[in-house]
């Protein structure tokens, strides 16, 4: 066992004695190799500082430099004669691989350049796309009821299933339109609980803006119009063209392009008027109508913009042919103003339009024959018979007059206009009331311009000119009556639905409101716009002791806001301040004889 032990640590000795000699061989090998294999030690800087620089001798990094093996041109062989004269490296492999790897970067930056903009330009087609599917849909959404409520189906079906995987922001964008586009009073109306939640809408031309927040300062029309309204009005127009004017084969392909290149090429010059309103949490939505290929033709575009870009809703034809307009007019005594409106019905319904029927309510017995001889004189001259006298042995009431008046048509449907004996219209109006009442749709309640007191404009009444020529919106020749609702367009089956007149409402006042209240109430769009081709003359108002306290208020404050404007009523209050001035001026400069 003792020879086992000293055999054990004897071989334990050894090889400690290999190891140590192996370890002493592999350092001598490793300090030889690294004396054999290192560059010489040189004073001079390091290769990155010796590359030739612009204006030397030597090779530029913008030439090629020489293929590896290849060979040596004179100018290379002198070249490489330098760099070894001043104490640098040999020109070599490692100098050339130097020089193609910068020539390579700024080739490695141009084209990743150009796949950054080959990108860039697929996903601006990308989103031009999608842009142009939100319009379709929108259009889509805005044709019923029904087709809306389908609208997101539609949407991740076929147009947006694709885009809605890749960019989530598109859904995004898509809904935000939907739902503005769903809250706004674009095809349907919204339940509002009274007169004063109405936003009104502004009317416009190519030349004008007619507003109804006038203020103290503004005016009832805009001319010049402000440049961003006229920079904003202008695009609506230019969109607006450009989708009239674009072939119906690319708008839906169902339509043979031989309809599309026949159809009518439209202008600035065939745009009739426009009406816009702004809801402050929902966009702004515009209604341009223009002419069209027939003469009763006409086309009307709804645009929407929806803090966003704008966006077509609608492009529709609307013929006006054979849509007739009945004139509902109540009326009590006053014959003489009753030939004043006759007179112009005569010029404007019956030589310029032809598509009208008039309807007289009148009131006791007192100066009928007045007003059943105009009428007949009337029909004479012009050979009218498209009139209906009705009489009523009674109190007068405007609303009764009304109710009794559209109830009594038996010839279908039609439209509806209630009048009164002082309204002034154009011909203009008359097509306007067309284009923005629709049965079952809309109810339009035209603002029209109340003209102030001609003697306080013009001075005394031998100085008041005709009335055609008195008809003049300044802000001192007369306001938009924007406080009444009388004067409205509805069709026959929309009044009867709704109720009518408060036949119990008596006098003055009161009996539009009730009725104007109804169609808030309801889902029908009201319409309600400044119109520039309707106009109630001044007449001198009578406020009855009979009224109760409430009407006589009301009749007393519609007298003062229709004698004058707020500048010359404060003449009027202060006129005795201003004759004293007058007396005093005149005692101290007397006139030189």
């Amino acid at each position: 066992m003792l020879h086992a032990v000293m055999l054990r640590r004897g071989l334990l000795t050894w090889v400690s004695r290999v190891g140590g000699l192996l370890v002493l061989l592999c350092c001598s090998l490793s300090l030889l190799y690294l004396m054999t294999c290192s560059p010489p030690h040189s004073n001079n800087p390091p290769l990155s500082h010796v590359l030739p620089h612009a204006g030397s001798n030597r090779p530029s990094l913008g030439g090629a430099a020489p293929a590896i093996g290849a060979a040596a041109g004179p100018s290379d062989t002198k070249a490489a004669g330098d760099i070894a004269q001043s104490g640098g490296p040999p020109a070599g492999p490692s100098y050339q691989m130097l020089l193609q790897e910068r020539e390579e970067q700024p080739r490695l930056y141009i084209s990743s350049l150009k796949k950054e903009i080959s990108q860039l330009k697929e996903d601006l087609q990308e989103r031009s796309l999608q842009l142009k599917k939100v319009q379709e849909t929108l259009k889509t959404a805005s044709n019923g009821p029904a087709e809306r409520q389908d609208w997101g189906t539609e949407t991740q079906g076929e147009g947006f299933g694709e885009v809605q995987g890749a960019k989530s922001q598109q859904s995004d964008l898509q809904e935000f339109l939907r739902t503005q586009l769903s809250k706004a009073e674009v095809t349907t109306g919204t339940r509002l609980p009274n007169e004063y939640a109405v936003v009104p809408f502004e009317s416009f031309t190519l030349q004008r803006v007619y507003q109804l927040e006038m203020g103290l300062t503004r005016h009832p029309e805009e001319k010049p119009v402000r440049k961003d309204k006229r920079d904003e009005l202008g695009e609506v127009l230019e969109m607006a063209l450009q989708s009239l004017n674009t072939p119906s084969s690319q708008q839906d392909n169902r339509v043979p392009l031989e309809k599309a290149q026949t159809s009518k090429v439209y202008t600035p010059s065939d745009f009739v008027e426009g009406i816009t309103r702004t809801e402050r949490d929902k966009g702004t939505l515009y209604e341009l109508t223009f002419r069209g290929e027939a003469s009763h033709e006409f086309r009307r575009l709804v645009l929407f913009r929806p803090f966003g870009p704008l966006l077509k809703v609608k492009n529709e034809r609307m013929d006006t042919t054979n849509i007739l307009i009945n004139f509902i007019v109540p009326l009590s005594r006053r014959a003489d103003k009753f030939k004043q409106f006759m007179h112009n019905f005569r010029e404007v319904c019956v030589r310029q339009d032809g598509r009208v029927h008039l309807t007289v309510v009148y009131f006791g017995k007192e100066q009928m024959s007045e007003v059943r001889s105009t009428l007949e004189n009337i029909s004479r001259e012009v050979n009218f018979k498209n009139y209906t006298l009705l009489q009523l042995d009674e109190e007068f009431s405007r609303g009764r007059g009304l109710d009794v008046g559209a109830r009594a048509w038996k010839g279908g449907n039609v439209l509806l206009f209630f009048c009164d004996v002082d309204i002034y219209f154009t011909a203009d109006f008359l097509n306007t009331c067309r284009l923005n009442a629709q049965p079952g749709k809309k109810v339009f309640y035209p603002v029209l311009f109340s003209q102030y007191n001609p003697t306080l404009i013009y001075g005394s009444p031998e100085h008041i000119p005709p009335v055609e020529q008195q008809l003049v919106m300044k802000k001192d020749t007369g306001f938009w009556r924007d406080f009444g609702f009388g004067m409205t367009c509805q069709y026959r089956s929309d009044f009867i639905n709704i109720g009518g007149f408060d036949i119990d409402i008596k006098g003055w006042g009161g009996e539009d409101v009730h009725l104007y209240r109804k169609y808030l109430h309801s889902s029908l769009l009201v319409v309600r716009a400044p119109s520039r081709g309707l106009f109630h003359l001044w007449h001198e108002k009578h406020c009855a002791d009979e009224l109760p306290p409430d009407q006589y208020r009301m009749c007393m404050q519609s007298k003062a806001m229709n004698e004058a404007s707020h500048g010359q009523l404060g003449m009027l209050f202060f006129r005795h301040e201003i004759e004293a001035h007058l007396r005093k001026q005149k005692q101290q400069n007397p006139k030189k004889t």
